[in-house]
């Protein structure tokens, strides 16, 4: 029986305003609850007509023959690995995550895509009581908990896993987002377990005992990061009766210490539930296959019952002034950096979206063409990266204020000249006073907005939903899809008016800077995160100058008119759909000495987009660590040479990504493909005479120098470092890169440059809007620019990674990098085989369902109930076609010892589960895989991602997914079983573990030492133990 709340009010098929390349279809929705709805029909999701889910095996295998087609993703919970010694120590070469998706052939199977659905709730940290800060964000923890209707904790994990589904929420300041995605079938389930959040969550106090861990965990995880300190000290500094003066993530100290005060946590949030979460301020997208009458029904069906309540929009609230003005804040900053925070408080500007001042505004402060704010700084030496903008989170887009933020990176240099570079900032303001707002920028931003609109690339479905149910929260419902690109209504006094808001008098500075004067008589301390800041008056004198600059610089000027802003938006598929229609993987249309190129025209998409990706070998870029600092250094100081001209076309949306990947140079051109031949012969032309200057030579080095010292500040991307070390054979360690670099001069990298670029071997990839001749012509613009002879195949450096010893058990243990660091990580990686051969796709296939298997219980047991830690994963590694395994948690009260017994003992316990894992739920996960393998492509960069990893890992498998696909239908449960004992348990001889322990600073190294021979040999001097070690042979 339906509640009477759930009568529908109105609905409209024709309300909203869609891109005309989205072949979606979408129903707004009104209940009488008040809940607002957006139901999306995604014809994609069940090309050849719905089916009831699959019960049995057989029926299962009989739904992939005749719906699933040809397609290729290479990883599911896996992580690809390739460089992981980068600035951030992050498995660096993590894939795109998609598959293919190709046109529909006459034996009418198709790939498919996943179900989703967001709800957005019009409550945040703001209603949070003084008496329990957080609070918002702990409901936000407690609602996952389960319900009245499914009591079980781990009852919608449990059943999004086990359906090839994933789940997340977050609390902004005023509203609150949770959203999922899961297979096809299963959305209604989804659905059913989902609704209860908003019914009835039973907010067990024997939950919330645990999840205050949780919320801790959460917030201990951001207690080193400098703009979380930022931000709160922002918060803490705000005026005392402000909005924004709270502590608005909540730990345990906050919510605990509401309870020893006499408050009832319980009573409190069930408080805050009854009086925010009612249909009134809801807004709801639902995505599937289903049509718009079925989803209709499941949402009257099963979001009727919501509690009723009256519609309450964010609207723009009358505010006091936010912070003291006049002042100048210096914070310490835990990482080696100056940044210069500029901040001015504007009103909101929720119902301008369509003319968008403040967007107009930041494309112009945050502009690093010629004549802009930036490369004015540069050419001081005073900056190196500069933002600006209103940030697209809660805390920036609020009822109260829009806080537009100039960002800068000061050098040393900069630092000093602090006062110098704010008159720099008001002369670039006092001119965009004086030149009066131009309607030509205006224009090129509508144009750029318009064609991303009309040709908007999808993402994976539970992005779109959780941000289409967001965007119901600003904008009006025809233009929740198009309010984000719209510049459609020119108003040149608004922008004057909302300029006006930048004096010296609404700007708050903040300078986050390790140079820090820890003498200070005045310092103060924020009582959340422990920062020290100092706070100081702005001198009037200088106020009065910035408010009304003597001059400005003719240096400082307008941009240019954008030359890469595209006209030509024709379809080259458009002409060859017939003769290229058997064309499903990239082919290798150019096989040389010097290049190899791999083509594939999009027959998908249907958008004028295209990728061209190019992987160099260089000569001698890896041979030693002298050589290997002095390409970053080359690579940093082109991209620095080329930043003007890339910029303008990235404005445009045609972006470039110049990196080091291994020993390779790495370029990437990608966006909109009319002016792309155009931006890579003004890159390659460039960079074929580059000879860096002196004065950049020294900013690029002192840039360099401060990003080897931030490496390895987090202690997950320690824990990946410290392994990918181990593994591979030749690894430059960052403080050895660090020592080389202080003692590298300008002469030493000219000298060197000739050298690396003397010899090349090119591989690319050309993917999209390009036909063939197109493709051959772009890559011919390499011949014509470098004049240069290939580099041999033996010349060319080999990846090879160390084979762990049978039946092996290595630990490697370091302290965290930060000495104030809380977290400790234990990172235990299993190797098991190198993935070449006929049986290394069944073993990935394999390896791949037993992670869908356990990951779900590492989580519920590791995390949810014994709360060991925020951060608690495992999942699959391919570290240069290795194949291995990885479980990895990360704990701020836990020491690595314990944490490690607690990883083995679940481990262990995974032969019960998987005994008793019965027929109907081994079926679930297996086919939940193979539909995610099976996957459609949101768009094509994904696309392009995924042929790319194959290309870089020389595998060039392109229907990789398809063959796992194909693997997993002949999987039975002791084939996983038989993985699992043969990897993972310690009786058996292929059972080959490395341990590592980054250890927080609250675990003592010493104690932590004595427990070593429990865990396996140390590995203390990691050179000798790889010079005595076997290694596998290179394959890519």
């Amino acid at each position: 029986m339906v509640s009477p709340s759930g009568v529908v009010v109105t609905k409209s098929d024709s309300v909203v305003v869609k891109p005309p390349t989205d072949k979606r279809l979408y129903r707004m929705l009104h209940l009488a609850n008040g809940l607002c709805t957006v139901l999306v029909h995604d014809p994609e999701i069940f090309p050849g007509g719905r089916r009831e889910a699959p019960q049995t095996l057989s029926e299962m295998e009989e739904d992939d023959e005749e719906e699933y087609d040809e397609t290729g993703d290479e990883r599911s919970c896996s992580e690809e690995e390739g460089d992981d010694e980068e600035m951030e120590g992050d498995d660096t070469d993590v894939d795109v995550d998609g598959e293919e998706m190709k046109k529909k052939k006459k034996s009418g199977v198709f790939p498919t895509k996943k179900a989703a659905a967001a709800m957005c709730v019009g409550m945040g940290s703001f209603s949070d009581p003084h008496k329990a800060q957080g609070l918002a964000h702990f409901l936000e923890h407690m609602l996952f908990m389960g319900s009245s209707e499914y009591p079980d904790e781990n009852e919608y994990d449990s059943y999004l896993s086990k359906h090839g589904g994933s789940s997340n929420a977050y609390t902004e300041l005023e509203y609150t987002c949770y959203h999922f995605e899961v297979n096809r079938e299963y959305l209604k389930g989804a659905l059913q377990r989902f609704s209860q959040f908003f019914v009835s969550p039973l907010v067990k106090s024997e939950a919330m005992e645990r999840e205050v861990l949780a919320v801790d965990s959460e917030f201990n995880q951001v207690l080193q990061s400098d703009s979380c300190r930022l931000q709160q000290l922002q918060c803490h500094t705000a005026a005392p009766d402000h909005p924004f003066n709270r502590f608005f993530w909540g730990n345990k100290k906050s919510l605990i210490d509401a309870m020893e005060n006499g408050v009832n946590l319980r009573e409190e949030i069930l408080h805050l539930y009854k009086e925010n979460y009612h249909g009134g301020v809801m807004k709801l997208v639902v995505i599937g296959g289903e049509t718009l009458d079925i989803l209709e029904d499941w949402v009257i069906e099963l979001f009727g019952s919501i509690k009723q309540g009256s519609q309450r929009e964010i609207v723009a609230k009358e505010s006091m002034p936010i912070w003291k003005a006049g002042m100048l804040y210096r914070l310490e900053a835990i990482k080696d950096v100056h940044v210069l925070d500029l901040t001015w408080t504007l009103p909101c500007l929720h119902k301008e979206y369509l003319k968008k001042p403040e967007g107009y505004i930041s494309h112009l402060m945050g502009h690093e063409g010629k004549g802009s704010l930036l490369s004015f700084l540069k050419a001081k030496g005073w900056a190196t990266s500069l933002s600006a903008g209103v940030g697209d989170e809660g805390t920036n887009r609020s009822s109260v204020a829009y806080i537009f933020v100039t960002s800068i990176h000061l050098t040393d240099s900069g630092l000093e000249k602090l006062y110098s570079v704010l008159g720099i900032v008001y002369q670039y303001i006092s001119l965009l006073r004086s030149s009066a707002p131009q309607e030509w920028i205006f224009k090129e931003l509508q144009d750029i907005g318009n064609m991303e609109f009309k040709f908007a690339e999808e993402q994976p479905q539970d992005d779109y939903a959780a941000e289409l149910s967001e965007n119901l929260m600003f904008y009006s419902e025809e233009h929740v899809i198009y309010g984000e690109y719209a510049y459609e209504v020119w108003d040149d006094k608004l922008i004057e008016h909302i300029l006006s808001f930048f004096t010296p008098e609404n700007m708050r500075i903040d300078l986050l800077t390790k140079s820090f004067d820890t003498q200070s008589h005045g310092i103060r301390c924020e009582p959340w995160f422990g920062s020290q800041y100092i706070e100081e008056d702005v001198a009037p004198s200088l106020m009065e100058i910035w408010r009304d600059p003597p001059q400005i610089d003719p240096a400082l000027h307008l941009p240019l008119k954008n030359e890469f802003i595209p006209t030509d938006f024709s379809l080259r598929s458009s002409n060859l759909r017939k003769s290229s229609e058997n064309v499903t993987h990239p082919e290798c249309i150019i096989d040389q000495p010097l290049m190899k190129l791999w083509h594939k025209l999009d027959l998908t998409f249907d958008v004028p987009r295209a990728n061209a990706y190019f992987l160099v070998s260089v000569k001698g870029a890896y041979s030693n660590l002298h050589n290997s600092v002095l390409t970053e250094l080359f690579i940093n100081l082109l991209k620095d040479e080329l930043n003007e001209i890339l910029y303008q076309a990235g404005v445009a949306k045609l972006d470039t990504s110049l990196a080091i990947v291994g020993d390779k140079l790495e370029l990437r051109v990608y966006g909109f493909n009319d002016k792309l031949s155009t931006l890579l012969l003004k890159i390659l032309t460039r960079s074929q005479s580059f000879s860096p200057r002196e004065d950049r030579f020294l900013v690029i080095k002192e840039q360099m120098e401060r990003a080897l010292r931030n490496t390895n500040m987090k202690p997950l991307n320690h824990s990946s470092y410290l392994r990918i070390q181990i593994l591979r054979k030749i690894f430059w360690d960052v403080n050895d890169k660090l020592s080389c670099l202080n003692g590298t001069s300008l002469m030493d990298l000219k000298a060197f440059i000739p050298h690396l670029l003397s010899q090349l071997y090119i591989e690319g990839l050309c993917h999209g809007n390009l036909s063939k001749e197109e493709a051959i012509n772009i890559t011919n613009i390499f011949g014509s620019t470098f004049h240069v002879q290939p580099l041999p195949v033996e010349q060319r450096h080999q990846e090879h990674i160390l084979c762990l010893p049978t039946g092996s058990s290595f630990i490697r243990r370091v302290p965290v990098k930060n000495e104030l660091e809380v977290n400790s990580v234990v990172e235990l990686y299993f190797q098991t085989e190198q993935d070449e051969g006929m049986q290394s796709t069944r073993l990935r296939a394999i390896a791949d369902l037993f992670c869908n298997i356990a990951e779900e219980p590492c989580f519920n047991q590791l995390r949810t109930k014994e709360q060991l830690g925020y951060s608690v994963d495992c999942g699959t590694r391919m570290t240069y076609r290795v194949q291995g395994f990885c479980f990895r948690v990360q704990s701020s009260k836990y020491t690595p010892s314990y944490l490690h017994r607690r990883i083995t003992n679940f481990i262990d316990s995974l032969h019960e589960i998987l005994n008793n894992l019965d027929d109907e739920s081994f079926d679930h996960h297996r086919q939940s895989l193979i539909a995610q393998k099976l996957e459609k492509d949101p768009s094509l960069a994904y696309e392009t991602g995924r042929y790319w990893s194959q290309i870089v890992d020389k595998r060039y498998s392109f229907d990789a997914s398809k063959l796992e696909a194909e693997e997993l239908k002949t999987v039975q449960k002791r084939d996983v079983m038989d993985w699992y004992s043969t990897y993972l348990r310690p009786s058996s001889p292929k059972c080959r573990q490395l341990a590592v322990h980054v250890c927080g600073c609250n675990a003592s190294m010493a104690e932590e030492a004595k427990l070593d021979p429990e865990f396996g040999k140390l590995l203390q001097d990691v050179d000798s133990f790889k010079t005595s070690s076997l290694f596998y042979p290179s394959l890519c």
